[in-house]
């Protein structure tokens, strides 16, 4: 009996100090980004970390007593073969989870959770971000990691477990055995109090990358599956009612005054722009670096420039959702992966389909992917253009057809005879990682990516500048999201959410600026106002030129959220459950209305 509690402790307590030491393995692993930290730092890492780790370690001892306690009473060649295949399965989900944990880690700044596996379901797609030799290493990292595991495992459990023999008294030790391992039950919950455990627990610091180093990501991607679907039980921060009496603040209000017109005509062509990952930062006018992107810089003389925009996420499908439907981005899912949800939101090019307008869409890559077809052709595009539209021969990167292509095909589409009044969307990819483009301009491959994109949609806005359309349309250019660049930037930063609105073309009645606070979600009421069209049913969109509307930015990011105006730039954490950036003239102004409509938000989701 001795030898089976024994083991049990001792599982137990090699699954922490398994989880502990993963956690400087990832810190030296991005040695750059924690190399001024203290060896007291590592320490604190460790120690903050436990709470996760005692968690995860109980759940996954849970198992290993109830086979204990089974083993008193079956032959040991069974119960030895059930221990063996149990900590095999354990080594290849750690194994899985530590290796593409740290390989993400570097593209998203967050640690795991279960947004790669909604992107798995195009597996092309989803590997298409890194190059081939990382997708080698990725794999051999995890045969490695798996080995090595599953070899620890072995020696200090299977081993001693092969060991035993049944007992004669095996009801009382059975006994004694299941209420040992219920008591997994104190660490795996966090104790007795209210609260129960969550990520938060490992966040101790001010400097982010401690908090994440401390964050035990087979913690964090069960966590982010288990509450994946209860949206109405999420973001809690008030009474339903309070909720509802802030929202009311902060919707777009009815205008008292006449709103100013952008545009020459009443219902111009509409052509919109996305462009894969671009930011505030490469473009000049905004503050950003010259020369990255000189075509689109050069335009922001041309048309109406939005100098304080906001990207609403950090992904595609989010953003895109984001500027077509003017729903807020959510931090811990993605609509687009709920169709029967999706469809059921409003949208620019349903509302202009209603009106008379025939839609379009562009894009080098697979429309499949993250449901964005699903998506589309819900939401009223005539036609989708896609990677398979184009010849093998074009299709030259992992995306799909690079952007010269893509705007080729959409420039020939324009000299042809176009049903107006046409709203047509173009969504470019090259930009994105692992920026392989065909052209060399710049040393770091995220700059010379936007050069290159810069130069496929200068060519094209050349172009389409010659054709009989171009007197009568708009053109919207508009991010999806913005990029982690510098690489060491974070989700606590206002850059990293930063993104450039411009409008451009022959309708647009002159260049303007405007310093209004807004984001992705207030594209569509303001573009429908200025086309005569209602946007009643965009429950969060604000129009940005009416006065009388609360005007702010808002983004979010995994399990946390920020909203920005002129008095107040406010960054809450939702796993540290804190404010972890507040400054301006008037502090924590921001906090309760970006509260308020987040939890409105999920409300909202749960309904659909």
């Amino acid at each position: 009996m001795r030898e089976r509690f024994f083991l049990l402790v001792k599982t137990y307590m090699l699954f922490i100090l398994f989880f502990v030491i993963q956690k400087p393995l990832f810190m030296l692993y991005y040695h750059d980004l924690y190399k001024e930290c203290s060896f007291s730092d590592y320490l604190a890492v460790i120690w903050n970390g436990l709470p996760l780790d005692g968690s995860i370690a109980g759940y996954l001892t849970v198992l290993p007593g109830l086979f204990l306690i089974a083993s008193l009473w079956i032959r040991p060649s069974v119960s030895h073969w059930i221990f063996k295949t149990y900590y095999a399965g354990v080594a290849i989900f750690t194994g899985i989870v530590f290796v593409v944990d740290i390989v993400l880690y570097r593209y998203w700044g967050f640690r795991l959770d279960s947004t790669p596996f909604f992107y798995l379901k195009t597996p092309k797609e989803a590997f298409a971000s890194a190059d081939l030799l990382t997708i080698i290493v990725g794999f051999l990292a995890i045969a490695v990691a798996i080995t090595l595991i599953y070899l620890l495992f072995n020696h200090f459990l299977v081993a001693s477990g092969k060991k035993m023999q049944k007992s004669d008294n095996r009801t009382r030790y059975s006994l004694i055995l299941l209420v040992t391992t219920g008591l997994l039950f104190i660490p795996i919950r966090g104790g007795f109090s209210v609260s129960t455990m969550n990520v938060g627990w490992a966040y101790f610091s001010d400097k982010l990358e401690l908090n994440h180093a401390a964050v035990n990501p087979c913690f964090s991607l069960m966590e982010s599956f288990a509450r994946e679907n209860s949206f109405d039980n999420q973001y809690r921060f008030m009474t339903a009612d309070e909720a509802t009496a802030e929202f009311d603040k902060i919707k777009d209000h009815a205008p008292k005054d006449s709103i100013p017109m952008l545009f020459t005509t009443r219902r111009p062509n509409v052509v919109l722009i996305v462009l894969e990952s671009f930011m505030s930062k490469v473009v000049e006018p905004l503050g950003g670096i010259a020369g990255v992107a000189p075509n689109l810089s050069r335009m922001c003389g041309e048309g109406v420039l939005f100098t304080n925009f906001y990207a609403n996420s950090f992904r595609t499908d989010r953003g895109l959702v984001s500027i077509l439907s003017g729903y807020p981005a959510q931090p811990t899912t993605s609509i687009m992966k709920y169709p029967q949800r999706s469809q059921s939101l409003p949208s620019i090019p349903k509302s202009l389909k209603s009106a008379g307008y025939s839609t379009g869409y562009y894009y080098g890559g697979d429309a499949n992917f993250t449901n964005m077809r699903s998506y589309l052709i819900s939401h009223k595009y005539d036609n989708i253009v896609s990677d398979k539209d184009f010849p093998l021969a074009q299709r030259l990167s992992k995306w799909g057809a690079p952007d010269h292509f893509l705007f080729n095909r959409a420039s020939a589409d324009f000299k042809e005879v176009q049903k107006e009044p046409f709203f047509k969307t173009i969504q470019t990819s090259s930009s994105h990682e692992p920026f392989d483009v065909p052209s060399r301009r710049f040393k770091q491959p995220y700059l010379n990516s936007v050069f290159y994109v810069d130069s496929c949609l200068g060519r094209f806005i050349d172009q389409f500048k010659q054709t009989r359309y171009w007197k009568n349309t708009v053109v919207v250019l508009v991010p999806d999201h913005a990029m982690r660049y510098p690489a060491n930037i974070t989700n606590h930063q206002a850059e990293r959410f930063q993104i450039p609105l411009l409008i451009i073309g022959g309708a647009v009645k002159r260049p303007l600026k405007i310093d209004t606070y807004a984001s992705q979600i207030d594209i569509a009421a303001t573009l429908l106002y200025q086309l005569g069209i209602s946007h009643k049913d965009f429950t969060f969109s604000k129009n940005i030129l009416n006065p009388v509307s609360p005007h702010f930015g808002y983004f979010t990011f995994p399990d946390g959220f920020g909203m920005t105006t002129p008095d107040n730039y406010m960054i809450f954490d939702c796993e540290a459950n804190k404010v972890v950036l507040n400054r301006g003239l008037k502090k924590n102004a921001n906090l309760k209305p970006a509260k308020a409509l987040l939890q409105t938000l999920y409300d909202d989701l749960s309904k659909r």
